[in-house]
């Protein structure tokens, strides 16, 4: 049954994450944490890996890699600096940072802030990223905030190249830290198919549902996930 949770959770953060070009982690991580803290950070973001590899391929063209590469760069202390806290916090005080950290990208998301995708906004989403997806699984929405303007193909290309990297970057931080390996590595490998297939069918059906809608309701899904968890630190 948990399993079976497990992979609808993730179908439907890997089909939000493909339309509007984050959202797996957000929506996946305090549900998946409820079932087995094992989930986060490491296998949820081994499916956002997977699912930005599929998004890349299909969007290639549309990455911009010399405004990604300062945010790739702030990447690196932020990944550092989130692996610590890892190695700070016991499960508890997690799954209240983790709703914090869902409530905060709900925040970001909703803002009225405009911020230019310039080397220095680029580079400090890139160090908040960082932290933020390493001792999480979120890293999406600060730079998802910086690009919001930008044509809706462009922002699902270049958020997907980033997480590429930034995937990559924060498995090795877990690794090194004792958070990710075979025992992790199993719990991941079920997810991987329903990744895949969110992936599918929002590339069938993205032209049915308007991106206003589909990105209210993530944000109302987003909220109360965030609220539930916070509200487990306290029970």
């Amino acid at each position: 049954m948990e399993i079976a949770i497990a992979i609808v959770v993730i179908f439907v953060g890997s089909y939000v994450q493909s339309s509007i070009g984050f959202g797996l982690a957000i929506i996946a991580a305090p549900v998946l944490f409820f079932i087995d803290p094992l989930y986060v950070p490491a296998p949820i973001t081994t499916s956002a890996l997977t699912l930005s590899i599929a998004i890349t391929y299909k969007h290639w063209n549309a990455i911009s890699f010399q405004k990604l590469k300062f945010a790739i760069i702030g990447r690196v202390p932020g990944t550092i600096a989130g692996g610590f806290l890892l190695l700070w916090i016991d499960q508890r005080a997690l799954a209240l940072w983790l709703g914090i950290s869902v409530l905060a990208a709900v925040g970001l998301s909703m803002s009225k802030l405009v911020l230019k995708p310039t080397p220095t906004a680029m580079f400090s989403a890139g160090v908040l990223s960082g932290f933020m997806a390493t001792s999480s699984s979120i890293g999406g929405p600060p730079i998802a905030l910086v690009m919001q303007h930008e044509e809706n193909d462009y922002i699902r290309a270049n958020l997907a190249a980033f997480f590429i990297v930034s995937c990559l970057m924060t498995l090795a931080m877990l690794t090194t830290v004792g958070r990710f390996g075979l025992q992790h590595l199993l719990i991941a490998l079920p997810l991987m198919p329903a990744t895949l297939a969110g992936y599918w069918m929002a590339t069938k059906t993205l032209h049915l549902i308007s991106d206003n809608n589909l990105r209210r309701l993530s944000l109302v899904l987003c909220g109360a996930a965030g609220c539930a968890a916070i509200a487990s630190y306290w029970l």
